[in-house]
Parts: C-alpha cells; sequence; structure tokens
C-alpha cells in the first residue's frame, strides 16, 4: 500500500479555508466570555495557546472497549492517528464512541446500530471539531459511525480495524464464523469430540481485528472504501500487521488537509459512489447484511437506492475474490497479499466509476491507476469467477411482498429452485429444542421457517437465520436444507438461507400467515419466493391473525419499536433519514 500516494489531494476545488474560517473558531476566537470559558478549560487540562488556536480540531471517534474483541488494538492506534494529526498541524481529540461487539452485545448489536449514528451525530455536532476520524470495523460501527457523520456533514474519513490473522487448528487454516458453523455440526453430528472442538475454540481467533472471512465486516469497510472514504487498500489491511499502523498516522494526515480543503462527505457520497460500493459489495461475494446497512447509508446521504437496484447489479456482477465463504480455499490475510481492495477494482475495468472523488482529493481512477494483482486465484479475472453471477439475489412473491435476500453464491445449486412442506416456528427457543431432537422426523425437502425475528419481532433482526440444521438430519449426512426467516444471518454464515423477509410476521406480513405442512415454492433463477396457499385463504387468515405482545414497554426499545424501518428500506428509524426534515442546523453559542 503506498501511503504517500493515497494522502496527497489535488481534486479539491476552491480556496484553502482560513484559521478564522475553521469551525472551531466559533468556540476559540472570540473576544468574549464564552469563549474566554472555552479557552480556560482547554488550558485546565494542560495545554497551551500554540497547540489549538488556529489549528484544525480533528475528533477521533473510537469505538474501543475492554469487550470489543475486534477493536482491542484501538487503544494504541487513537495515538497513532493523534500522532499523524499534530504531525499534519492540527490538534486531535479522542471521543468514545459505543463498541458495539458483534459476539458480546445481545440480543443483537443491529438493535444498536442507529443508536451508535445518533451518538456520532450528535458528538461531531455538539463538540468544538472540525473534522472526524471514524474508528470501527466490526460489523454495525461501520455503517453507525458512517450514517451519523453523513448526516453531520464535516469531513470525515474511516479507519477500517482490519482483519485478524487467519485461524489454525492442527495445520488446518480456520475461518471466522465460517468453520464454527461447520465444525458445530461436525459436534452435532457427533464427529467431533470436546478435546478438539477446544482446540478449535483456542486457534480460530489469534489476533486483534475483525473477521477474517468476508463476513459483514470485511464487507462493510470494503465498502467503506469502495464510497472512497477510506486511503486506498485500507480495508485490506491485517490488523496485527505494521502497515496498518502507518496507515493509522496517515488517517491522521489526510484529515487535517481534508479540513482546510473543506473536502465533506456530500461532495463524495454521489449516487455514483453508491453505485461503485454495490459493485464491490458483489464482486467480493459479500455479507447479505450488505443491503440493509447499503441502503441505508444511501439514504442518509440523499441517494435513492433499493433492493432492485441492488438485484440488477449482482446478476451483471461476478464474484472475483476468492475469499470464504463464497470462495473456496483463502481468507482475508491472503486478499491483502494478492493486493487487496485497490487490487480487485482495477479487474473490474469500467464497471467502476472512476471519476468519483475520494477523501484522498483525487478520483478513485487515479487512486487505483498503479494496482497490481499478485495471486491469480485470490483475485480472479473477470472470465475465470469464483460465480457467474453476483453474491446476493433478491426475491419477491406471496411470502415476502417487499422483498427477500438469499446468498446462491453460498449455498448447493440443488436448492436454487425448490419446493417443500413448511415447519414453522414463532420463536428461537422453539426451533432449537426441535432441531435438537434426534427423533424428529423431518423430511430432508423440508423449508425450515422462523419467524418473529425481524427489526420488530426479535427485536433488532438477530443473526438468527442460518437455522440450525435440525440433529437427525445431520445424522444422516444432511449439512443444508431450505431455511427462511424474517431474521438476518451471520456475514460469515452460508447455505440455502432466506432472509430479511419483508415485511416482518410481527407487524403482520404474509410470513406470519404461513402454517406447518403448507408448501413453500423457491425459485431463485426467477427471483420468486411464495406458499402455495390460495388467495382466499390468504386472506382469511390475515383477518384472523392477531399482533404478537409488544416488545418493549419502555426506553430505548420502545423508541426502537415505534419508529425502525423495514429491512428493505435499511432499517434506520424513520426520523434519521435525510428525507424526513430540514437539515440541523450549528449549535447556538451564547
Amino acid at each position: 500500500m503506498n501511503m504517500k500516494t493515497g494522502e496527497g489531494g489535488t481534486m479539491t476545488s476552491g480556496p484553502r479555508r482560513q484559521a478564522e474560517d475553521l469551525r472551531s473558531a466559533r468556540w476559540f476566537r472570540s473576544d468574549d466570555l464564552r469563549s474566554f470559558g472555552h479557552r480556560s478549560r482547554v488550558l485546565q487540562m494542560g495545554y497551551d495557546y500554540e497547540d489549538f488556536i488556529g489549528k484544525p480540531i480533528v475528533a477521533i471517534l473510537n469505538t474501543w472497549s475492554d469487550l470489543n474483541q475486534c477493536h482491542s488494538h484501538f487503544r494504541q492506534r487513537v495515538e497513532d492517528v493523534k500522532r499523524g494529526v499534530l504531525q499534519a498541524g492540527g490538534f486531535p481529540v479522542e471521543l468514545p464512541a459505543l463498541s458495539l461487539s458483534e459476539s458480546a452485545v445481545k440480543p443483537t448489536t443491529m438493535l444498536y446500530r442507529n443508536m451508535l449514528a445518533m451518538e456520532t451525530e450528535e458528538q461531531i455536532r455538539s463538540h468544538p471539531v472540525d473534522g472526524v476520524v471514524l474508528m470501527g470495523g466490526c460489523d454495525k460501527t461501520t455503517p453507525g459511525l458512517v450514517m451519523g457523520a453523513i448526516s453531520a456533514g464535516l469531513p470525515m474519513i474511516y479507519l477500517p480495524a482490519g482483519p485478524m490473522l487467519r485461524g489454525n487448528w492442527r495445520g488446518r487454516t480456520l475461518g471466522s464464523g465460517s468453520d464454527a458453523w461447520k465444525y458445530w455440526d461436525e459436534r452435532r453430528a457427533g464427529n467431533l469430540s470436546e478435546t478438539q472442538w477446544g482446540e478449535m475454540e483456542k486457534g480460530i481467533a489469534r489476533s486483534y481485528g475483525h473477521c477474517m472471512t468476508m463476513g459483514t465486516a470485511s464487507t462493510m469497510t470494503a465498502i467503506a472504501e469502495a464510497l472512497g472514504l477510506c486511503l486506498p487498500g485500507a480495508s485490506s489491511i491485517p490488523a496485527a500487521d505494521a502497515n496498518h499502523i502507518r496507515m493509522s498516522a496517515a488517517c491522521g494526515r489526510r484529515i487535517v488537509e481534508m479540513i482546510w480543503d473543506n473536502l465533506t462527505p456530500d461532495r463524495i457520497l454521489t449516487a455514483q459512489a453508491f453505485d461503485n460500493a454495490s459493485t464491490i459489495a458483489m464482486a467480493t461475494g459479500c455479507s447479505t447484511n450488505a443491503i440493509i446497512h447499503l441502503i441505508a447509508m444511501a439514504r442518509r446521504a440523499g441517494v435513492a437506492l433499493h433492493l432492485d437496484d441492488l438485484d440488477a447489479k449482482s446478476r451483471h456482477t461476478p464474484v472475483i475474490a476468492n475469499i470464504r465463504p463464497v470462495g473456496t480455499d483463502y481468507l482475508m490475510e491472503d486478499f491483502f497479499y494478492a493486493g487487496g481492495l485497490p487490487a480487485l477494482m482495477s479487474r473490474l475495468g469500467e464497471r467502476l466509476n472512476r471519476n468519483c472523488l475520494t477523501v484522498t482529493g483525487r478520483t478513485l481512477g487515479e487512486n487505483i491507476a498503479d494496482a497490481e494483482v499478485f495471486n491469480d486465484d485470490v483475485i480472479r479475472s473477470l472470465d475465470n469467477p469464483i460465480y457467474a453471477e453476483g453474491s446476493l439475489a433478491v426475491l419477491t412473491g406471496n411470502l415476502a411482498p417487499d422483498g427477500a435476500v438469499i446468498k446462491p453464491a453460498a449455498c448447493d445449486d440443488a436448492f436454487l429452485v425448490h419446493e417443500g412442506p413448511a415447519y414453522v416456528f414463532d420463536s428461537y427457543p422453539e426451533l432449537k429444542e426441535k432441531t435438537d431432537d434426534e427423533s424428529w422426523d423431518i423430511p430432508p425437502d423440508a423449508v425450515l421457517v422462523l419467524r418473529n425475528a425481524g427489526p420488530q419481532g426479535g427485536p433488532g433482526m438477530p443473526e438468527w437465520g442460518m437455522l440450525p440444521m435440525p440433529r437427525a438430519l445431520l445424522k444422516k449426512g444432511h449439512r443444508d436444507m431450505v431455511r427462511l426467516s424474517d431474521a438476518r444471518m451471520s456475514g460469515t454464515s452460508y447455505g440455502a438461507c432466506i432472509l430479511h423477509v419483508s415485511p416482518e410476521a410481527y407487524v403482520g406480513g404474509p410470513l406470519a400467515l404461513l402454517r406447518n405442512g403448507d408448501t413453500v415454492r423457491l425459485d431463485v433463477p426467477n427471483r420468486r419466493l411464495d406458499m402455495l396457499v390460495a388467495d382466499e385463504e390468504i386472506a382469511a387468515r390475515k383477518a384472523a391473525w392477531v399482533q404478537p405482545e409488544k416488545r418493549f414497554e419502555r426506553g430505548y426499545g420502545w423508541m426502537f419499536s415505534r419508529h425502525i424501518l423495514q429491512a428493505d428500506k435499511g432499517c434506520d428509524f424513520d426520523f434519521l433519514e435525510t428525507g424526513f426534515g430540514s437539515p440541523v442546523g450549528e449549535p447556538d453559542i451564547y
């Protein structure tokens, strides 16, 4: 990665701002009582006027915590960012932000993505800062931070946490999540001992950093880079690599220049930039969660992005990143050595809008002009893809009028056209108990269904969608079946899992009307998902349907339930979307 190339801007327009033009000057430059108080309180911390007066003040939003394993290196990386800010003549200030550890936060981090977005927006707006470095990586931190910073509107640059090192067990390479699901099924089938399982537990996650498969974390940081919000190649650098330290300092230097040039996100996040991000998502074999987050970020930026747009993009964009779970052999560490995201972008040619402006001050095309691919098996050519179409497919039909999502690139072709009887469950505990019953007589062509697990029903749309295989079928050698839910699934997951059914069952979507034994028809080539039930019968069931009990009676959850949008619209809060009302102005200072 050429950090020198990544830092120098050439395309920013208009004169550079002067010290008196800085936003922070409103707090510190006036000769009045209020500014006296602001200056004296900074001096109280041991700083002097030379440290902050007339300098760009850079907020560093750090999602580090003792319980976020993906960001455990951020305590040091924030010091690297500060070093870069100081080198460029700025004044760095660290602001803590909601950490959102994917493995620790329950019932799901998705319940709190919008809380992070709100916190990010208000942290930026309320403090005397001129620009921001966003430090994230673990799944929901990327969209949460970016959504909030879009709404705040100040210059921003995204610093991705980076993937962890590849896992290892008895000489076998292990991939985050993907191998956990795979070997858990083997353990449930009786093929893996407790000792072996314990060894694997210690070997699958060997360093700080986020999942090193092309799960949601790697997908979303790649999308951030494709949008133009990262330095070139930043999203591919392993967290434990020394290049990550240098990249962090470079982010600090670059944000200072962006502030002087007033390079704001509205100049970067155009419809063409989101088109690039959609292309990159499909070409990398992205997580199914990408659809929800991309739509939410686009709507924050005032860009109309719909499920149909993403499905059309998928039909014409082959998967060329040979990274698990869609790929067969490689992980993000291998992707970095093969040239990383700039190298993959170089292979996409005219499929990308190369004139899009990025945080470097240069165009995307300029950023990747010298990119090379160093391993043709990790980053394939367009005529030798891992999968001929993109990673995802959007389905509609009488079970999902507003859409559902499947990842055909990560499931057996035998399930792409399928009919089978529904086995329906209204709660995860009920489902888990039944799937663990070895005597359960369920046919392999059955469609396993979980409902009331969507945005409101979950609550928060947990990653329960890779429904556990029935132990009875595992014992007979089966490792996949069609599974259907209004939940999400981990980006590291795989299989014939239909997700994000909209509208969700909890609010009366058609999934709520499905009954045991109803035939479900899946037709991925024609993008259809239907229950073979007469319209009159569906209408009668709808008339008799009773909404489940409320999930929350107070607090954040109560607000969440009243304002969360459905999956096809990105699951943002309705009042946070750009179109909800006039932009929020600068805070009064009196």
